[in-house]
């Protein structure tokens, strides 16, 4: 994955030239439009070693020449940007009731956004991965068609992801074993990039480290909202996964005994007190009268009419719903104590009405003083944070300092 910890550091040992790549281009990522001198100054590095790197990336179009700055002691110096206008990388998200895809350059410029409906809860596992390979297929031509190289594909799952890239459980979609990566590569031919799989959560949480509000934050946590409930967290800046990826499984920790029975087989999940499936069934009983729910906008959109109307019952259960998830919430602030918890999907949208509820049980449940310094807030990324951060995490080899095959 994405290596986001710290700046990178010069190094003289390994791969030093792959290395010091890393270290230049985090740095005019983060400070463009910078001067040679004033990589080398910022880095450590030698002025001869960045002049060679910068060479080098100019010569592989990862960096860029864009005039003279006079602003400055001495010598006008030519500054730099980044480049990466020949590269691409995608992002996609299985949703509630859409599949998402989402293409970013280097600089993390939105190429194309793209959300087709798909009731991926009521498919199976071959169909999910099908109209994945489909969608991708047309992104990566329109990409190609624009004289671009493809870097990398990540996909967003909701559910376990073990460290080979497949998913032993996504109990909201019903999936068990199922070898995404593998079977998603075999969809697409065996492509010339890299396909990787990841949790919706952990992809989230990267693009909102990169692109969010709370961008550049060490300790920060996003906790998806939709068919499942799920954390990515970041301590001290590196991506918390665990001993075989299973961390941040939020959504399947019990807060009520005695509540309703989970897609996981328990009961009083968080996920099954707030997940966008257990919202409708709380705040618009009829909405299963004709069958499963296939498209949630619609019931959505009626909650927020009744929101907005005031609605003495749907206003009484946003309160009761937001005071669940400030109770999942306070979870993670007692044991991880993050600057920041943003919350995705439904919970954004519901922010206004669940979020007072939710703020005001974290404070209650947290041990620490004003809990513990976390701030809770929705998420400003919308409903492609996972694809998002996908994207973001498929140029990793790039940002890591690896050179794109020309």
């Amino acid at each position: 994955m994405i290596s986001i910890h710290t700046e990178p550091q010069p190094s003289d040992l390994g791969d030093v030239r792959v290395t010091n790549r890393a270290v230049v281009l985090r740095h005019v990522r983060r400070h463009a439009p910078c001067s040679r001198a004033d990589i080398a100054a910022h880095t450590g590095l030698n002025k001869a070693t960045v002049s060679s790197l910068v060479t080098e990336l100019i010569d592989r179009r990862l960096l860029r020449e864009t005039g003279l700055t006079e602003n400055r002691v001495g010598r006008p110096a030519t500054m730099l940007v980044l480049d990466g206008e020949p590269y691409a990388a995608l992002g996609m998200e299985i949703g509630a009731d859409e599949l998402v895809v989402v293409a970013v350059d280097l600089g993390g410029n939105r190429l194309l956004t793209w959300r087709r409906a798909f009731a991926a809860p009521s498919a199976s596992p071959t169909e999910t991965i099908r109209a994945l390979a489909g969608l991708a297929r047309r992104a990566v031509g329109r990409i190609t068609g624009q004289g671009r190289t493809v870097l990398g594909l990540t996909v967003g799952v909701p559910g376990l992801v073990d460290t080979a890239g497949a998913v032993p459980l996504a109990a909201a979609l019903g999936w068990h074993d199922v070898a995404i990566t593998s079977e998603l590569r075999t969809a697409l031919r065996d492509p010339d990039f890299t396909v990787s799989v990841d949790t919706d959560a952990n992809l989230a949480v990267l693009a909102e480290q990169r692109h969010g509000a709370y961008a550049g934050t060490a300790d920060l946590i996003h906790l998806t909202g939709g068919v499942a409930v799920g954390a990515g967290v970041l301590a001290g800046g590196r991506l918390l996964r665990g001993s075989r990826g299973f961390a941040g499984e939020i959504g399947h920790v019990p807060l009520d005994p005695a509540g309703p029975e989970c897609s996981c087989g328990r009961r009083g999940c968080l996920a099954a007190l707030t997940s966008l499936p257990a919202v409708i069934r709380r705040l618009l009983p009829d909405a299963e009268d004709d069958g499963p729910v296939l498209d949630w906008l619609p019931e959505m959109e009626r909650v927020l009419t009744l929101a907005r109307q005031s609605d003495p019952a749907v206003l009484g259960g946003l309160a009761e719903i937001g005071r669940h998830l400030g109770h999942g919430v306070s979870v993670l602030a007692n044991l991880l104590n993050p600057e920041a918890v943003v919350v995705g999907g439904h919970f954004a949208t519901l922010g206004p009405w669940l979020l007072p509820a939710a703020r005001a049980e974290l404070a209650a449940r947290t041990l620490a003083p004003e809990a513990g310094g976390c701030h809770l807030d929705a998420s400003t990324l919308g409903p492609t944070a996972t694809a998002l951060g996908g994207a973001t995490a498929a140029l990793a080899s790039v940002e890591a300092g690896r050179l794109p095959v020309p």
